[in-house]
């Protein structure tokens, strides 16, 4: 890692604890109920979450993933790497479509940091790769093929991600990352170009679904970093409340917040449990990413 990046993590994990060690954690409130019968999609994502969230360890957090991918009736591949001294393994798998198809790739990280249960960071991100999966199985795009990967070691600097990336065997035509989508009223899409036609889609898909939609190069670090920095085209989404983002922009910016953002006082602490996620929200999220999807999908046409 280049001696800048060093400074510009260090200075993060600084504002970020931060924020932690001076904000109110925010309260644990029960989790909306999910009536199965009424709202299938909600509960599906709900019970992915659980699943993934109840261990603190990294293989059964991945075995989780796995047994899930496996009732879907997709074929996995774990995939090792090493960076340095650390050692981890990304989960990848087929979900559709032919094999000279441009490729779609949707992922999100698997692992957590060792406080909380790592629900919203990113047993969240992760669950909505799953529901995807699960759709465009069922209903598969017409212009591409769809995969889909898990990371490890993104909370130790994106290294399953970059690992990926270095191996190179492998470039999506569009890498889509999915990172904090627990709650909200808003899409935060992470875009290095507002006129891409996802950006319209994705703006069209919200607002047919009445959901806000904030598009922008202005984002957190997530494992889109890896794809972006290596000229890869590469999207990322997360579910949360539109007066969240410039608080969490402030806190990424070494600022202190005089009301830190809800999702700050979540991820990286004990707070970051399921009881903070709401799935009827995040099922109508995965609704509106697939309608998007579909619909730049439909635009690809050759």
């Amino acid at each position: 890692m280049p001696q800048k990046t060093r400074i510009a993590v260090l200075a993060l994990s600084l504002a970020i604890a931060a924020c932690a060690q001076t904000a109110p954690i925010a309260p644990a409130a029960p989790p909306i109920r999910v009536d199965a019968a009424t709202q299938p999609a909600a509960a599906s994502w709900l019970a992915d979450v659980v699943a993934i969230s109840e261990s603190n360890v990294a293989a059964d957090r991945r075995s989780a993933i796995q047994r899930r991918l496996q009732g879907l009736g997709l074929q996995w591949r774990g995939v090792p790497f090493t960076a340095g001294e650390h050692s981890g393994e990304n989960l990848l798998a087929d979900v559709a479509g032919p094999a000279d198809a441009p490729l779609l790739l949707l992922g999100a990280h698997s692992d957590k940091v060792e406080a909380g249960h790592g629900a919203t960071d990113n047993a969240s991100g992760s669950a909505t790769v799953l529901a995807l999966a699960e759709r465009f199985k069922r209903e598969p795009l017409r212009h591409h093929r769809v995969a889909v990967a898990f990371w490890d070691l993104e909370e130790r600097g994106l290294l399953g991600a970059k690992a990926f990336v270095a191996d190179g065997k492998l470039k999506p035509a569009l890498y889509v990352n999915f990172d904090v989508f627990g709650w909200g009223n808003t899409l935060w899409m992470m875009t290095p170009d507002p006129n891409l036609p996802l950006v319209a889609a994705t703006r069209a898909a919200s607002d047919a679904a009445t959901l806000g939609l904030s598009a922008g190069d202005k984002y957190p670090p997530s494992d889109h970093l890896a794809f972006v920095k290596a000229g890869w085209p590469a999207v990322s989404y997360s579910l949360i409340g539109a007066e969240e983002i410039p608080l969490i922009l402030e806190a990424y910016a070494g600022k202190k917040p005089k009301h830190p953002a809800k999702v700050m006082q979540v991820i990286h602490n004990a707070a970051d449990t399921v009881e903070q996620i709401d799935a009827v929200a995040a099922a109508r999220g995965v609704d509106t990413i697939e309608q998007a999807l579909r619909q730049w999908d439909a635009q690809s046409a050759p």
